[in-house]
């Protein structure tokens, strides 16, 4: 069949300099034809398109990595796998038999964990929103609860009465580690004396027992002596509250917020900083504790890592469904996953690769998603040579948040797939259709229709 036509449009290439070796990057071609060894191929004709895949290679090394980081520098460490950062069971069994924990924001997290196997006690139960019944049930399980603002202090107490019993809580802190803009929104605020108060009033209240201490200071932090900071006003306070209440701190839980190789947007991050390694967060966190703490003293240290260990396992395979040209000249194309599947194309700039060769000239070029919607945007400026319907594009990291934030819009949501180590591939999550989309809806009698036609 002859191509179709298509009108000619002048616009200038920004081609990019020639590196020491004569080679443009404007001309470099990214192309990957499989993952961890499987052809993206055969993945896709298996189990269609879109397809999330992850890697258990990547996954375990990632652990391992971190586990290795910061156990050798500290001898009581805890990892907390965040449940909110892919919830997906497979994942989350998989982290727990790494030997991880599970750190959960909400009631419905919650009932995952314990519908995994997890029992309470190993459970650390965050978030700025917990019911009183999820509570109680935390409670009695011997969940580790951080309060994360007044009202919940008063919602333990009430379980606290109920039970009869004294409860052991945790305190979740905001504070000032030379991180901007700073996560006030969680917790108390340690500067200003709030947090100061909430253990007073835990303490004068009777029912709450303080013996631990919460801090997140935000996501994709870059700067490992932040970490220093925060940990040495941790440890400052819990002696502060050691002095003046009589409380002992038997753990120190600070969050994650290490980043992965995810590239932020130039808007929020300039693409040349680099990323430090895990070792440098473990080394300026160690080295602050033993600094700060008595000798001997060794609290438990808990980390809640989620992204760190997860993104850079999870690839999301697209195919392209059509072409097109906007009218100021720039090549588009609309692939059928988009900001449904991939909530942090708002924030970050995937890796995108082709599934073989293509020859022609790169040009900058948008790639939209399926949806019937304007900021649908997966990639708003990227290189790429011309594509013709029914390829592949493969997008990477996107195992943080992608899941967890997908969206039932327009679109049923995709399988999902897990590479084992020695190269199975095990479904882990089904393609959703209708009736994962109108099970839970119930029709008005009146509204009943006969058959049309």
């Amino acid at each position: 069949m002859k191509p179709a036509y298509e009108k000619p449009v002048i616009k200038k290439l920004h081609n990019g300099l020639m590196n020491k070796f004569g080679y443009s990057p404007a001309y470099a071609r990214k192309v990957r034809t499989d993952i961890d060894g499987v052809p993206v191929a055969d993945l896709v004709e298996k189990f269609g398109s879109p397809l999330f895949v992850y890697s258990e290679r990547i996954l375990r090394q990632k652990y391992r990595q971190m586990h290795t980081a910061f156990s050798t520098r500290y001898p009581n460490v805890v990892f907390g796998w965040s449940y909110k950062t892919n919830y997906l069971n497979a994942i989350c069994a998989l982290m727990h038999q790494q030997g991880s924990i599970a750190e959960v924001v909400s009631g419905m997290e919650y009932e995952k964990a314990r519908a995994l196997g997890v029992p309470g006690e190993n459970i650390i139960f965050n978030g700025p929103h917990k019911a009183q019944a999820a509570l109680e049930t935390a409670v009695r399980e011997g969940a580790m609860i951080n309060v994360d603002h007044l009202d919940e202090i008063y919602a333990l107490e009430r379980v606290a009465q109920k039970l009869g019993r004294q409860l052991h809580v945790g305190l979740r802190l905001n504070l000032d580690a030379g991180v901007y803009p700073q996560w006030s929104r969680f917790g108390f605020n340690l500067e200003s004396g709030q947090a100061l108060e909430a253990a007073k009033r835990m303490k004068y209240g009777g029912k709450l027992v303080l013996s631990g201490l919460h801090c997140h200071l935000g996501t994709f932090i870059m700067d490992a002596g932040a970490y220093a900071r925060q940990v040495e006003k941790m440890v400052a306070f819990g002696c502060e509250l050691e002095k003046a209440f009589g409380y002992s701190i038997e753990y120190l839980d600070i969050g994650g917020g290490f980043p992965s190789k995810s590239r932020l947007k130039g808007v929020y991050l300039p693409p040349e900083v680099a990323l430090p390694a895990i070792d440098e967060y473990a080394e300026a966190i160690a080295q602050a504790l033993t600094k700060a703490l008595r000798p001997g003293d060794f609290p438990k240290l808990i980390l809640e890592s989620g992204r760190a260990l997860v993104d850079e396992a999870g690839f999301l395979i697209t195919t392209i469904t059509a072409t097109k040209r906007l009218p100021d000249g720039t090549r588009a194309y609309v692939a059928d996953a988009g900001v449904n599947l991939l909530f942090t194309a708002n924030w970050f700039k995937f890796n995108i690769e082709m599934d073989r060769e293509v020859g022609g000239v790169n040009e900058q070029s948008v790639i939209y998603g399926p949806l019937c919607m304007n900021i649908d945007v997966v990639d708003e400026s990227v290189l790429l040579p011309p594509l013709s319907c029914g390829m592949r594009l493969t997008v990477s990291p996107v195992g943080a948040y992608n899941h967890t934030q997908s969206l039932q819009f327009i679109e049923y949501r995709p399988a999902s797939v897990l590479i084992g180590e020695r190269g199975e591939v095990d479904l882990i999550r089904e393609a959703e259709d209708l009736a994962d989309i109108t099970r839970r809806e119930r029709m008005p009698k009146r509204f009943a229709q006969e058959e049309v036609g």
